[in-house]
């Protein structure tokens, strides 16, 4: 691996304990108690973090770099592909690796929803391209933390962090949600050929490169892992992915993709959902060098 960078480093994490907890709430409803808030927040908040996002900060170790991408044809050389080795949730050691990806050997891309624990109707969104011979590429549009920074969905309206997307190995970013932080994660198999899942990529890969030379500001309800997900696929194909309380309440992202047919339809999705936690196959296979191939066991397509 090139390029790599190592550090041994302690962070807080508390994403999930600085949102408030409410359990039974859906469509209108959450959205009043749980987004309206921040909305009046960021109407009424003063003294916003900077005038202009920047790339220049002194950020945590595990998003002190961008990934960016060369295209030479069908080849796009990847820089800065993360892939922490996470002693527990909070230590981790840094490393980065470049790879050379042949367009034409891009198979497929699958959808991951990461539910908040206390907030389901809220989740974290990631995608993962399937390369060939069992190699993927993920990709989670996350807030970039400076140091001694933590996530509070309310600073997320209020300028306060920058838009960052990490492309990383599958080791690093499930890993670090199903085995330390446990939480739920479910992969579901998408619906998309070979063509589109390409096109796909390439539109990731260059969004990735404008952050890279014009930063922006993540926002909770804009600007968010969700929106940046349905922008690409809509950018491709236009209205595709309507835009809903289930984008806004990604939470609920699994189930509008499935009823867009982005998902598998052969079944129904409370089973296909059942099926699609990988928890248990994370936690089993965490050192197998298929991981990414066993975590896939019982989905479809092995």
């Amino acid at each position: 691996m090139g390029n790599s960078v190592n550090a041994t480093v302690r962070l807080t994490l508390d994403t999930r304990s600085s949102l408030a907890a409410t359990r039974r709430v859906a469509g209108g409803q959450c959205f009043k108690r749980c987004l309206l808030p921040i909305i009046l927040l960021g109407t009424l908040a003063i003294g916003c973090k900077a005038v202009a996002p920047s790339n220049h900060r002194d950020w945590t170790p595990d998003q002190a770099l961008l990934s960016y991408a060369e295209f030479a044809g069908d080849q796009v050389h990847v820089h800065n592909i993360r892939n922490c080795n996470y002693l527990n949730e909070d230590e981790y050691i840094v490393e980065h690796y470049n790879r050379t990806i042949d367009l034409k050997q891009v198979e497929s891309v699958d959808f991951l929803v990461v539910p908040f624990p206390d907030m389901p109707n809220l989740a974290h969104t990631m995608l993962s391209f399937g390369l060939g011979n069992g190699d993927y590429l993920a990709l989670s549009v996350e807030i970039r933390k400076e140091r001694d920074e933590a996530y509070a969905a309310w600073k997320g309206s209020l300028r306060q962090y920058e838009l960052m997307y990490v492309l990383g190995d599958e080791r690093d970013l499930i890993k670090l949600r199903t085995n330390h932080r446990q939480d739920d994660v479910y992969l579901y198999r998408g619906q998309a050929t070979s063509e589109q899942t390409r096109a796909l990529l390439v539109d990731v890969l260059k969004r990735a490169n404008k952050l890279r030379d014009k930063p922006e500001f993540y926002d909770t309800l804009t600007n968010n892992c969700t929106t940046n997900l349905v922008r690409h696929v809509n950018h491709l194909r236009p209205h595709r992915v309507p835009y809903s309380y289930q984008v806004l309440l990604p939470g609920h992202s699994d189930r509008l993709a499935h009823r867009l047919g982005l998902l598998d339809t052969d079944l129904p999705f409370e089973e296909l959902k059942i099926r699609s936690r990988i928890n248990t196959l994370a936690m089993r296979y965490s050192d197998a060098d298929d991981f990414s191939d066993k975590i896939r066991m019982g989905l479809g397509r092995y």
